[in-house]
């Protein structure tokens, strides 16, 4: 194929701000095929048109387009002159080797200069397409859709639509920053917000060098696939594991979880601010672990200033595990390695802190020292897609 015909949904509900979004769909577009030879990108009426100078395999095609946030659904259409004879010609070859039933076609006449109207169009090809297969139409249920465009200068032609990622596009929505380990759950988090248009900042907690580096090459492997959505991506990572054992040195066992979860949100939210980010974002799902009850996550999030998003607060560990395997993550989340969450857990940490207990706790050590330290030896890495 040679060209797309992209379909977006929830942009179109925009009405005053609708250009800015599908300005940025385009732009978003572009660069998720910019090594596969596109010529332009033109507005149609809630869709958009994207031609290529040369053929481009339907699989490498069909893989970009479809993780664009933005795009509702889309079709691979091959481009043709602006003729009955030769339109029919040309979709009565592209359907030889295909088997279906029933079929229909949908025509849209964004020119209304052409002679024939849209009604007129559908029954000329419906004739030529059940002569050549002998299908019935089915205008409600087909098996086979096929879609046509006319505009000014071309016709075009695909079957079937093929689904896209929804939502909006990336960028529409700001920055934020996420707080990402190498489990199931952040990186499924930091999906969801991307679906709602934020550029997201990555932010990965590790422990060497008490611990191996395991972590850290999952994240890395993670964020490059999440990068696929956003294009380009920066990770910062963080040493944690001094900083867990200078709070372990100073406090007792049942609220070290609370104490470290609190010092990973002010680091996370010194750096969302030198990115201009406007929240954080955790993967955080209410009562999913000892950690994580409604006092806890209360207590925690105290420590910043900045919102704290949770998207996936409300879910279970398989709706979760779910996603995870649907947007391609499940398989590098599933490598076993050695988090800091692991490191100097309490056997039962506490579900219910209090703020006078954690206060009287964060008293006995340094808290802007072990923030500036955090801050200082964080290490930034860059990521592109397409390479």
């Amino acid at each position: 194929m040679d060209s797309a015909l992209i379909r977006y949904h929830e942009i179109a509900l925009k009405k005053g701000n609708r250009q800015y979004f599908t300005e940025l769909l385009k732009r978003n577009l572009l660069q998720a095929v910019k090594d596969l030879g596109a010529k332009e990108i033109r507005s149609l009426p809630a869709r958009l048109l994207l031609t290529f100078k040369n053929h481009v395999p339907e699989p490498a095609l069909v893989e970009r387009l479809s993780g664009v946030f933005g795009v509702a659904n889309f079709s691979l259409v091959e481009r043709v002159e602006r003729d009955m004879e030769i339109l029919c010609a040309r979709i009565v070859a592209a359907l030889d080797g295909r088997r279906f039933e029933s079929f229909r076609i949908e025509t849209q006449r964004g020119d209304k200069t052409f002679p024939l109207t849209s009604p007129e169009i559908n029954r000329r090809l419906g004739a030529a397409v059940r002569e050549k297969t002998g299908a019935r139409v089915d205008l409600e249920n087909a098996a086979l859709t096929v879609t046509v465009e006319i505009l000014p200068r071309d016709a075009f032609f695909g079957f079937d639509k093929i689904a896209g990622a929804g939502g909006l596009p990336v960028g529409a929505s700001g920055r934020v920053a996420a707080l990402i380990s190498g489990g199931f759950d952040s990186p499924v988090a930091a999906y969801r917000m991307m679906q709602r248009g934020c550029r997201v900042i990555f932010v990965h907690f590790h422990s060497a060098p008490y611990q191996d580096k395991t972590s850290q090459e999952k994240v890395r492997r993670l964020v490059a696939r999440l990068t696929r959505h956003q294009f380009q991506s920066r990770l910062y990572l963080v040493p944690f594991g001094e900083v867990q054992r200078r709070i372990v040195a100073a406090v007792a066992r049942p609220l070290r979880v609370v104490l470290y979860r609190r010092m990973m949100l002010r680091i996370g939210e010194a750096i969302a601010r030198r990115e201009k980010a406007r929240a954080l974002i955790t993967g955080e799902s209410l009562g999913q672990v000892a950690s994580q009850t409604l006092d806890n996550l209360a207590v925690i999030e105290a420590a910043a200033r900045l919102p704290i998003l949770r998207p996936l607060v409300g879910m279970d560990k398989q709706e979760i595990i779910d996603q995870a395997r649907r947007i391609g993550t499940f398989d590098i989340s599933s490598v076993p390695d050695q988090d800091c969450c692991q490191l100097f857990v309490p056997k039962h940490p506490a579900t219910r802190a209090r703020f006078a207990d954690v206060a009287e706790d964060e008293a006995r050590f340094d808290v802007e020292e072990l923030l500036r330290y955090g801050i200082d030896n964080a290490l930034q890495e860059e990521f592109t897609f397409p390479d």
